[in-house]
C-alpha cells in the first residue's frame, strides 16, 4: 500500500492513521501545502488522504493551493483511486463532486455523538451511535451518486460514501490528545461560550474517547481498503468489535 497525504497546516496531521499505516507496512508520502504546492504523480500512490484545516474551501485567493488541490482530487476520484477526506478534506471532495458547501447551523467543536444512517460496509462493526471529535463551522451536502452514512444532532451530513472508493468524514477519528491540544493552541479564538462548543478541558478530559475513536479509525481503514481488494483479506490485527 502506498498512501499520499494532503496536509494543509502543520498542526493538523494524520494522527493515528499514520501509526496504523506503518503497522500495516504501508509507505507514506505527503504534500505539505503550507510549505509548497508539490503534487504527486497519480501512479505513485493507491490511497489519497485529504486532511483538515482552518481554511474554507472557497478561500482560493487567500490559500492559493486550493485551486490546484481541488483539480488533483477530482482527477484522483476519476482515476478510481481510494480517497478519504477528513473535515476540510471531506468538504473539498464534496465540492469537486458537485455538492454544496455551506455554513452549518452552528459550530461543532468537541466530542459529540454521531449516528449511522446507512448500513454500509465502510462502517462495518461500528455501533449505531458513536462519539467522535468535531471542529468545524461549514458542512457539505451529499454529492450526487453518494450516500449519507452518518449524521449528528447539530450536523445533518456527517459522512458520505461514493461507490467503494471515496469516503468523506466531517468528524475526526484520528485525533490524539496531542493533536487536539495543537488545535486548541492554534484556533483558540473559536472557543467561545455557546452551544456546540466545548471547553478545552472538556475536550481533553475523557481519555476513553480517544481510545474508541482510534479503534474506529483502524476499523474504518480496514473496511475501506478491503472493499476494493487493496488488502487481499482482513488483517489479523483488525479490531473485532467496537463497544
Amino acid at each position: 500500500m502506498r498512501f499520499h497525504i494532503f496536509q494543509h497546516v502543520p498542526f493538523e496531521n494524520e494522527g493515528t492513521i499514520g501509526l496504523w499505516a506503518k503497522k500495516e507496512g504501508a509507505s507514506i508520502s505527503k504534500s505539505l501545502f503550507y510549505e509548497n504546492t508539490n503534487l504527486p504523480l497519480m501512479e505513485s500512490f493507491e490511497i489519497l488522504i485529504v486532511l483538515g484545516g482552518p481554511m474554507n474551501i472557497y478561500e482560493e485567493k487567500k490559500f492559493f493551493f486550493l485551486k490546484e488541490e481541488k483539480k488533483f482530487i477530482e482527477k484522483a476520484i476519476f482515476a478510481g483511486k481510494k480517497v478519504l477526506g477528513i473535515c476540510l478534506g471531506a468538504q473539498l471532495i464534496a465540492d469537486v463532486m458537485g455538492a454544496k458547501i455551506t455554513r452549518n447551523k452552528s459550530k461543532e467543536i468537541g466530542w459529540f455523538k454521531a449516528e449511522r444512517t446507512n448500513i454500509h460496509p465502510f462502517l462495518e462493526k461500528f455501533p449505531e451511535n458513536f462519539t467522535v471529535f468535531q471542529w468545524h463551522g461549514d458542512t457539505f451536502s451529499i454529492p450526487e451518486g453518494a450516500v449519507r452514512i452518518a449524521k449528528s444532532e447539530l450536523c445533518e451530513n456527517q459522512a458520505f460514501a461514493y461507490k467503494d472508493t471515496v469516503i468523506g468524514l466531517q468528524f475526526h477519528l484520528e485525533s490524539t490528545p496531542e493533536s487536539i491540544q495543537a488545535l486548541i493552541d492554534n484556533c483558540s479564538d473559536e472557543l467561545v461560550e455557546r452551544p456546540g462548543i466545548q471547553t478545552s478541558k472538556m475536550m481533553l478530559s475523557k481519555k476513553e474517547n480517544f481510545t474508541l475513536a482510534n479503534q474506529m479509525m483502524e476499523q474504518l481503514m480496514q473496511n475501506f481498503l478491503i472493499q476494493s481488494s487493496v488488502l487481499p483479506s482482513p488483517n489479523p490485527s483488525r479490531v473485532e468489535e467496537i463497544v
